[in-house]
């Protein structure tokens, strides 16, 4: 949820409510992630989370770059707008990890990628639990072998950016989230937390029953009036659109509602972040402020015409409630299996 609809009001009222916050960290300055955690914790003594997105290793291929920049100089005039710099950084990597040992939050995810052993075992040293966020097998295995405590599993249902270590350029949006969490479990002996399409409190209930530990929500709270989620894309979270995953926005796929600016630049959009997040930055700015959804990134799950306006921590607590009330049912249902057709 990082890039707008992560807030510290949104961390302090999912921690009020009982379950575990998050502050998303991606996209902002070390400078900026101490102040916020400080405001959560000025607010809440309950504990919470920091999400960091791990680097890449190398830039990308500039002359695929430099062909995306082509193309979108039409849209730029069409914004008014001047394209971003194509630039590859590491999101203030260290800085912000040199924040997390500083303040110590009680767990730090990563995303797109695993920490460093090194990294994880000074995190385990100050008592911050770690978990990495893993779409297959393979990466669930190298975040185990690294020392991580726990696996966020990210189905395809997900919203926003792809949480892989890598992003191979296929087209394929991944594996769905339930049977994503049987074969992990199946390999890797870790707590899983589970992410993409839980919307309500069956979802949360149905991917327990598959074996996570806890399910991590983002779209679902995206409508609540403590995310900085911006107007236009709050007008069409709750419609019944399609979804797509695309690196038309950032370089790196992600799952948003289809819009003008996905379907026009699409099929020439590279493998290319942060570069490409940095150029079409400033388009998207420029759209967000005239409420031009057309031309923006509106990351939504696939379960998103799910989300409700409603304060977080009444979506929480309602989720919750649902979820043990489906369980209750089902267990019923199975205990007694002569009028289970009528119970499900």
């Amino acid at each position: 949820m990082a890039g707008g609809p992560s807030t510290p009001e949104l961390a302090i009222a999912v921690c009020e409510a009982g379950a575990l916050g998050f502050l998303a960290a991606g996209y902002k300055r070390a400078n900026v992630v101490r102040d916020e955690i400080r405001a959560v914790r000025e607010a809440t003594d309950a504990p919470f989370g920091v999400n960091l997105f791990v680097p890449a290793a190398e830039p990308a291929d500039r002359d695929g770059v430099r062909r995306y920049l082509e193309r979108l100089g039409p849209e730029a005039e069409r914004q008014g707008a001047e394209l971003g710099e194509p630039r590859f950084d590491d999101d203030d990597w260290a800085a912000k990890l040199e924040v997390l040992y500083e303040k110590r939050p009680a767990v730090a995810s990563f995303t797109f990628g695993c920490p460093d052993e090194s990294v994880v075992n000074r995190l385990h040293g100050i008592g911050v639990i770690v978990w990495v966020t893993v779409t297959n097998v393979a990466e669930a295995l190298a975040a185990r072998d690294a020392g991580a405590d726990g696996l966020v599993v990210q189905g395809t249902e997900a919203g926003g950016h792809r949480g892989g270590f890598v992003d191979d350029g296929s087209d394929e949006g991944g594996v769905g989230l339930l049977a994503l969490l049987r074969t992990i479990a199946g390999a890797a002996s870790l707590p899983l937390i589970a992410t993409g399409g839980i919307a309500d409190g069956a979802a949360l209930a149905a991917v327990l029953c598959a074996g996570a530990s806890a399910g991590q929500i983002g779209t679902a709270l995206m409508l609540a009036p403590e995310a900085g989620t911006a107007d236009a894309q709050r007008a069409l979270l709750a419609e019944r659109r399609p979804t797509r995953v695309t690196r038309a926005f950032t370089g790196r796929a992600a799952r948003g509602i289809v819009n003008r600016f996905m379907t026009e630049h699409h099929d020439d959009a590279p493998v290319a972040y942060p570069e490409i997040h940095h150029v079409t930055s400033p388009l998207r700015a420029a759209a967000r402020r005239r409420g031009d959804a057309d031309a923006f990134n509106l990351w939504a799950g696939q379960a998103h015409e799910l989300a409700q306006a409603r304060p977080a921590g009444e979506i929480v607590r309602a989720m919750a409630g649902e979820a043990r009330a489906v369980v209750e049912r089902v267990s019923a249902a199975l205990r007694d299996p002569d009028t289970s057709a009528g119970r499900c």
